[in-house]
This record gives C-alpha cells, sequence and structure tokens, in this order.
C-alpha cells in the first residue's frame, strides 16, 4: 500500500508533470501514437475487409492474415524494426526516437480486430435481405451502404474500439527502445529503483484505458445508425 501512496503522490505533485520530461509531455506522445496508429490501421484494413465481406472474396485470406499478427509479438516486431534500416531508432519528427518504428508495430497490431470485425460485421448480415435488395433493383453500391454498412456498423465499431484501446496499452513498449510514450516513466523508474514512478506509470496506462474506452462506448452509441433510429 505504501507503494501505491507514494505513486498517488508522485502524481498529484505538479512539478512532476511539466517539462519535456513530465507527465503531461509523456501523455500527449502516448495518446499521439495512440491515434496515429489507430488511423492509419483503419485507413489500411477497414475498406479490404469492407469490399471483402461484401463481396465474400478474400475473406480466408484475411481472417488469417489477422490471426497471424495476433500471434506475432509486438515486441519483437518493434525490436527489428528499431534495429534496422531505414527505419532505425532515429527521431521521427513529433513521434520522437524511434517513432516510425513503433508507429509501424502498434498499425500491425491495431489491424487485426479492425479487419476480423469489419468483415464479420459485413458477413453477418442477413443475406435474405441482401437478395431481397438485389430483387428490388439496388446497385450493389446501394447496397453496401444503405444496407450492409448500417447493419454492421455495431460489430465495425467494437472492432475500432478494441483496436484503440489495446493500441494505447501496448504503446508503452516504445520506451523499450527509447521511444516516446508514458513507458519512460515505468522505465524510468525501474533504472532508478523508485517503486513508486512505475506504479504510477501503470495508473497512468490504466485510467487511460478505462478513459478511452469510455469515449469510445459512447461514440459507438452516437454513430450507430441503428441506435440512433431507435431513438
Amino acid at each position: 500500500m505504501t507503494a501505491v501512496a507514494d505513486a498517488f503522490g508522485y502524481l498529484f505533485d505538479g512539478a512532476n508533470w511539466a517539462g519535456e520530461q513530465g507527465i503531461g509531455a509523456f501523455m500527449v506522445q502516448q495518446l499521439l501514437l495512440t491515434v496515429t496508429a489507430l488511423v492509419l490501421a483503419a485507413v489500411i484494413g477497414l475498406p479490404l475487409a469492407l469490399v471483402a465481406g461484401h463481396t465474400g472474396k478474400g475473406g480466408f485470406l484475411a481472417i488469417n492474415l489477422s490471426n497471424v499478427g495476433r500471434a506475432v509479438p509486438v515486441f519483437a516486431v518493434l525490436l527489428v524494426l528499431a534495429l534496422s534500416d531505414p527505419i532505425g531508432s532515429e527521431e521521427f519528427g513529433p513521434y520522437g526516437r524511434a517513432g516510425l518504428a513503433t508507429l509501424i508495430a502498434l498499425v500491425l497490431f491495431a489491424l487485426p480486430p479492425i479487419i476480423t470485425n469489419a468483415y464479420v460485421g459485413v458477413r453477418e448480415v442477413d443475406r435474405d435481405i441482401v437478395e431481397a435488395s438485389r430483387g428490388m433493383g439496388m446497385s450493389e453500391m446501394g447496397i453496401f451502404s444503405r444496407i450492409e454498412l448500417p447493419l454492421a456498423m455495431a460489430v465495425i465499431l467494437t472492432g475500432v474500439r478494441l483496436a484503440l484501446v489495446q493500441v494505447w496499452a501496448t504503446a508503452t513498449i516504445a520506451a523499450l527502445v527509447a521511444g516516446p510514450g508514458l513507458g519512460r516513466i515505468i522505465t524510468r523508474g525501474f533504472a532508478n529503483e523508485r517503486t513508486s514512478e512505475v506504479v504510477a506509470g501503470a495508473i497512468l496506462v490504466a485510467v487511460g484505458a478505462l478513459v478511452l474506452e469510455g469515449i469510445a462506448v459512447v461514440a459507438e452509441r452516437r454513430f450507430d445508425p441503428l441506435r440512433v433510429a431507435r431513438r
């Protein structure tokens, strides 16, 4: 309990939030990494999964690639990328040291839930409804945009929410290759044998995950067409 009390004392000390090595700077870095990786993963994964779900082609490949992505340790990917040229561990704009390597590793980690949920969501739309729409003369684009996408939106958004929370929590590994984010607080605490700092970093990551989860749930309810229609 002493370590937890000391951790909260560390968190409530305003001096620890200021400066380039403060909690505030590390939190902004972690959030920037998370949002960027999530957006990139959505831009890459959603079109592929939605097209595969609508056409029914390539689904086997999409799901199995997602499963492979889950099986590969993110830290192993990050370490390989950080030691590689031209990616390496150099500075990458606002993403800091090893920022590009970290982004790539996080995007690969975010793709599986996004692809799987988007594909499954579209494929699980009642085929009778889809065939009835075709029988009424709707175009394929009309069927996708007006039938399949609204009905699958809840499952798609759930995949994005899962990816968001997972990426936020996993982004802490960037610190293991001197990268940015809240993981720096944890590694710094280990290096200086300050347990309170390690616990404080863990608390920040956990609370951040809960806050992002709550925001994502609210967004799901707001942007799911079926929920909006019921209201």
